[in-house]
């Protein structure tokens, strides 16, 4: 009977955090998953960073994503490359402080404004192929009109 009545609080309690039903449901069906933590950080896309040293290792840090980044409305599309470089360091422990109270050494490689992934739009990278083609299609011969 007290299992039933920890895991009855313990629902109650996740709901609480996340501002109620409407709040719960929110979340449940953007990222399918409701966890409690301590706040860490947040980035400057809005992205937060939450972290809860009672689940275990691997899923211990999450991250909440923002509606909106790099004016693109990314409420429905939650994509891990949102995650700049600095707090995916954090987020994958391989470093156990987070960018706000150790920020990472400047590299000249990290981009100003942190790409998300672009596969599927017009804005792709697509390579310029600088090989024949394997496969040459055919093309109907043309005959004269009568």
């Amino acid at each position: 009977m007290a299992d039933y009545v920890r895991v009855l609080r313990r629902a109650l309690e996740q709901i609480r955090a996340h501002g109620g039903l409407r709040g719960a449901f929110r979340q449940l069906s953007r990222v399918s998953d409701l966890k409690i933590g301590t706040l860490v950080g947040v980035d400057k896309y809005g992205n937060k960073y939450y972290e809860n040293k009672k689940n275990f290792f691997g899923r211990h840090r999450w991250v909440d994503y923002t509606t909106e980044m790099n004016g693109k409305n990314t409420y429905g599309e939650v994509d891990g490359s949102m995650v700049p470089p600095e707090w995916h360091r954090w987020l994958h422990c391989m470093t156990e402080d987070p960018p706000t109270t150790h920020p990472p050494e400047a590299r000249e490689f990290i981009w100003k404004n942190h790409k998300f992934n672009l596969s599927g739009t017009p804005e792709q990278y697509v390579p310029f192929s600088t090989t024949r083609k394997k496969i040459q299609e055919w093309i109907p011969p043309t005959t004269a009109n009568k």
